[in-house]
């Protein structure tokens, strides 16, 4: 997979996202970082994660039916850091200690901050997230979306909104770190298909900021 990415130098540890042919996305910034933790530690993460977290099972409205969402979720942030999305009210978890951690190095290593988190667990090969924007208002003019994969590899997909032939495709190791900045939100979606390939469990952090 790392034909689809132009690295910044020689000895860096993240690349940009491009298209095919080395140009860059139009109206992106996309950047990874395939190995953010190493495999044995991102293993001990994921674990530890599973355990301490209070997983919840939200529902969406869909034609007037009530379902419930494709994977289980939580969130986590500062206090009064509410966040809203798909007719759901997310009122913050306090950090604990490992998110603090994590979210510290997440922000050391980017020269970012962030206030907020939205942890995903898909559980198996059929729980996913449709194709959207993170571009609710309370995230800001440019959101800046940090976003770490731990444990299974899945599928992440990426479509120009302006001309959706324009898409572009990456697999998520566990350890990896995508940071979608600038006015990537504005002009594209993304999703997590399901699969017919059995997949173990996942657990992504997107971190962010919400602003209140």
């Amino acid at each position: 997979m790392l034909s689809l990415f132009q690295p910044f130098s020689s000895d860096s540890n993240h690349c940009l996202l491009t298209q095919a042919d080395g140009t860059p996305l139009p109206n992106a910034e996309v950047v990874f970082y395939p190995e953010f933790y190493p495999y044995s530690e991102s293993s001990i993460l994921f674990e530890q994660l599973m355990q301490e977290l209070k997983w919840q099972q939200n529902h969406i409205t869909f034609y007037g039916k009530k379902i419930p969402v494709p994977r289980l979720e939580v969130w986590h942030g500062d206090s009064g850091k509410t966040y809203q999305y798909s007719g759901n009210r997310f009122e913050p978890q306090p950090w604990t200690d490992l998110l603090s951690k994590i979210k510290e190095k997440i922000e050391k290593e980017t020269d970012s901050s962030f206030n907020s988190v939205l942890i995903n667990l898909y559980r198996n090969a059929q729980d996913s997230v449709g194709w959207h924007s993170d571009d609710e208002p309370e995230l800001g003019t440019n959101p800046v979306i940090a976003s770490l994969s731990l444990g299974a590899i899945r599928k992440f997909r990426l479509r120009y909104i302006h001309d959706k032939t324009i898409k572009k495709e990456i697999l998520l190791p566990a350890g990896s770190l995508l940071m979608m900045k600038g006015n990537t939100q504005h002009h594209w979606q993304h999703e997590v298909p399901k699969s017919r390939t059995p997949s173990a469990p996942r657990i992504n952090l997107t971190f962010r900021n919400v602003f209140t």
